[in-house]
């Protein structure tokens, strides 16, 4: 009996598996080039191809972040920030859906057992190495911000290589645990194809 509690335990909680990303030396140009990125102020315009493309996506995305998210504006605010800042780093934001999903469980104000923040639980040695003192990592737009610019250094460092780039953002590099869970969330969960693409098929 104890067992069959502990299995449903872990079906039924949110799915969360935050590490912890780990400081590494790096140079001054990197440093500054980091730091650059988490600062320009976020401007007027939208990451969308098209008001029909961002209407698709964001009717695709948010029936599935219903339950976690219930209300409707704060919920359609997250996609379109995760959807700009992710596009802005050069991400697939499904792919940072699925990251969110498995580090935080889209809870704001989540904090893992090392530290990590947020949404993309984000450590906090971050604001001090590329970023402003007065920056909050349980702000939304800031805390996408540094995850998806994190992730996209650690892509940059790894040359493309996704399973590396993801060990390395969970502290967990070498390990296939957290790669295949971004990617079975990212893949099973947040896969998206636009209408005007499925229709062509």
């Amino acid at each position: 009996m104890r067992r069959l509690s502990a299995i449903l335990l872990l079906v039924c909680a949110p799915q969360v598996f935050a590490g912890a990303q780990q400081y590494e030396p790096m140079a001054a140009s990197v440093r500054a080039a980091l730091h650059k990125a988490v600062s320009d102020a976020r401007p007027a315009t939208s990451s969308f191809k098209s008001p029909l493309a961002a209407a698709d996506w964001l009717a695709a995305m948010s029936p599935r972040l219903e339950k976690r998210l219930p209300n409707r504006e704060y919920r359609l605010d997250l996609l379109r920030s995760v959807h700009y800042e992710a596009t802005r780093a050069g991400l697939d934001p499904q792919l940072v859906l699925g990251l969110i999903q498995v580090e935080s469980g889209f809870r704001k104000y989540a904090v893992s057992s090392a530290g990590a923040r947020g949404y993309m639980q984000v450590m906090p040695f971050w604001v001090k190495v590329i970023g402003q003192p007065e920056d909050s990592l349980f702000d939304l737009r800031t805390n996408l911000r540094y995850g998806c610019t994190i992730l996209r250094h650690y892509l940059d460092i790894e040359k493309g290589d996704l399973y590396r780039a993801l060990g390395r953002y969970n502290g967990s590099l070498g390990r296939p645990e957290y790669p295949n869970m971004v990617r079975a969330a990212w893949e099973r969960h947040w896969a998206y194809g636009s209408p005007a693409a499925l229709a062509q098929q």
